[in-house]
């Protein structure tokens, strides 16, 4: 168990360096050049070109498409530590006070969630219910679980269950083999699909109600509750009067309304190195000018593990306990974190073409994809996905 409280451990797939600049507020992973080399370094390459994929938040008065105008707002950004990766809110508020109290009430309403969503901390209120497992009968969850849970069993409806709440014991024997660098021994996997799947987990809406049917399952709230709590701090950040903001956990990203003297907030995706003979692969990267949106990514550009000659994403595929083959990465752009959080995992699992069918179903939502086939990169995206300068998919 880590001794702090997290939803996710170490360094994220989705990891971003944050920088301050003087009205801006600058988010952005290395880029790597690639230059000619064999399969092995073209793998390699792609691994570093996927980082870049983690959206690029830029909001400035000179990069967005409005003219400046004159405004009484204040910028104040603040950076904290949370569910185990940096946590970045910055709003535009009448004064750096009000700025100030706003985005400490957001970053306690993330704590408040991490004692409840963890599975690493023993105490939360997840850890506690697993250990329940198998229950008798609906054990009443606070408001906040229900509805991560009641979304969770959704998505995992939606997506055939490749995205599954109850992944736990698979989350925790593949990290074993990430460490050791062998594949789980076949028994133990086995026990652990035991443990997982849609008849592990009921909820029941009467009593907002939990039955826990197997005794070594355990829920794992990863690929989701991150994206619950940017949501829920956005919402804060409401109360507070707050209605231009961003809330930023590692690459879970979600704004508000517009700063001022501005048209959006501007998301840039960031472009692919070129690779080989400097063809295949090259993305000229594009920008997204969002509102009252959020846009995560999810691949293997930093967890991944080589085993047995193969590269695997620290994601499970809850269907075969193993990690998702890499390399590859998505984005997902949704109207909220929780949605764009959880899709994201799924898509990872799914693969371009099932998981576009998935998301080309849910409203306000588009995704983009990055893979290697044949040694060669391949992009593609979903139909709604926009191919310039847009505000709000959809």
């Amino acid at each position: 168990m880590a001794t702090c409280r997290t939803l996710r451990k170490g360094v994220q797939s989705k990891r971003i360096a944050t920088i301050g600049l003087d009205g801006a507020s600058l988010m952005t992973l290395r880029f790597y050049r690639a230059g000619a080399a064999n399969a092995a370094r073209l793998v390699g390459r792609l691994v570093r070109g996927i980082a870049v994929l983690a959206v690029c938040v830029v909001c400035s008065r000179e990069a967005c498409c409005s003219p400046p105008g004159p405004s009484a707002a204040t910028r104040v950004s603040q950076t904290q530590r949370l569910m185990g990766v940096p946590w970045t809110i910055t709003v535009y508020a009448e004064s750096a006070a009000a700025g100030d109290v706003a985005i400490a009430a957001g970053f306690a309403e993330v704590e408040r969630l991490e004692r409840i969503l963890s599975d690493y901390d023993p105490q939360s209120e997840l850890s506690q219910l697993s250990g329940q497992a198998p229950t008798a009968t609906a054990r009443p969850v606070s408001d906040d679980l229900w509805r991560v849970l009641k979304r969770a069993v959704e998505i995992r409806d939606a997506t055939d269950g490749a995205f599954d709440p109850t992944v736990g014991p698979l989350t925790s024997l593949w990290r074993q083999a990430r460490r050791s660098g062998r594949l789980p021994l076949p028994g133990k996997l086995a026990a652990a699909l035991e443990a997982v799947g849609r008849e592990t987990l009921i909820i029941v809406p009467d009593n907002r109600g939990v039955v826990l049917t197997k005794p070594a399952m355990r829920l794992d709230l990863g690929g989701i509750g991150m994206g619950y709590a940017v949501d829920r701090a956005v919402e804060v950040l409401n109360r507070h009067g707050i209605t231009a903001a961003m809330v930023d956990a590692s690459g879970d990203i979600a704004v508000t309304a517009a700063p001022p003297g501005t048209a959006g907030w501007k998301i840039a995706v960031a472009p692919l190195p070129a690779v080989g003979d400097g063809t295949a692969g090259r993305d000229t990267g594009e920008h997204l000018l969002l509102t009252h949106a959020a846009v995560t990514t999810s691949g293997d550009a930093f967890q991944a593990a080589e085993i047995d000659g193969r590269r695997y994403s620290h994601i499970v595929d809850p269907r075969t306990g193993l990690g998702v083959a890499g390399p590859a990465a998505v984005t997902v752009m949704a109207r909220d974190c929780t949605t764009a959080d959880s899709l994201a995992t799924a898509a990872s699992v799914l693969g371009p073409e099932k998981a576009a069918a998935v998301i080309a179903g849910v409203p306000g939502c588009a995704a983009r994809f990055v893979s290697m086939v044949d040694g060669r990169v391949q992009l593609s995206q979903t139909p709604h996905w926009p191919s310039q300068i847009s505000q709000n998919p959809r």
